[in-house]
């Protein structure tokens, strides 16, 4: 048995995830009045996906409790819909993009910071916050899958919904270069027309490799658990 009951871990993970945001949001950074505000931060629209996704858990979790026992056909269904949202939006949105955060911004910090968050950034951004946006994301979502077992959409399904997140990103980011003539990650100002489509293809399919990563770890491990209890239970009799 657990020793927190996993709808108190969603709960806790969901107030630190509202904390970090208006935490982060209080922050009277330059690039906040810019052309996208925070928007423009995948890192800031990764940690308001983890929000709405914890969110999500918390209302099954209530939604779960209030229909024990209960047997109306449309709460059971709207319990369903509620089950189907948040598992789509763990394998698509939750996993991917949250590993993909954690991953890309380290390994780009530890190379050469300036290329994705300049020391300028320590005069306005707490060394905890900064954890919270770019290490505590990965924890929380091993948790989440670890305590849950979520039932991913078909590969493909899945591939197409995260591509069309990813190509929606760097279509954003071109965009918002296009109006102000400013790239959002320092990186990008530093590499040619053709290096940066081929930084963008790269992106897109280190993206996907994430959602195969997370439906093969979610895989794993609920099938290693059933492997366990069908041994106690083999024990048992």
């Amino acid at each position: 048995m657990a020793l927190i009951p996993s709808q108190v871990l969603r709960v806790a993970i969901l107030l630190s995830y509202f904390s970090i945001l208006c935490n982060y949001k209080a922050i009277d950074m330059p690039a906040h009045q810019t052309y996208g505000g925070s928007w423009k931060f995948l890192t800031f629209i990764d940690l308001v996906i983890q929000a709405v996704f914890f969110g999500v858990c918390v209302l099954t979790d209530l939604s779960s409790l209030l229909t024990k026992g209960s047997e109306s056909q449309e709460q059971e269904r709207q319990l369903r819909k509620l089950i189907g949202l948040r598992d789509w939006m763990m394998a698509v949105l939750a996993f991917p993009v949250g590993v993909f955060v954690v991953t890309m911004f380290w390994a780009l910090y530890l190379y050469d910071r300036d290329l994705v968050y300049p020391r300028l950034l320590d005069n306005f951004i707490p060394q905890w916050l900064n954890h919270g946006m770019h290490t505590t994301v990965l924890p929380f979502i091993i948790i989440e899958m670890r305590t849950t077992h979520h039932q991913y959409p078909s590969r493909p399904c899945g591939l197409i919904a995260v591509c069309s997140f990813a190509v929606g990103y760097v279509l954003w980011m071109c965009w918002v270069h296009h109006v102000t003539g400013v790239w959002v990650y320092p990186l990008l100002e530093q590499i040619s027309p053709l290096a940066k489509v081929a930084f963008f293809s790269c992106l897109t399919v280190l993206i996907n490799i994430y959602y195969i990563l997370g439906e093969i770890l979610n895989s794993y491990i609920w099938d290693c658990s059933k492997c366990v209890l069908d041994t106690d239970k083999a024990k048992a009799d």
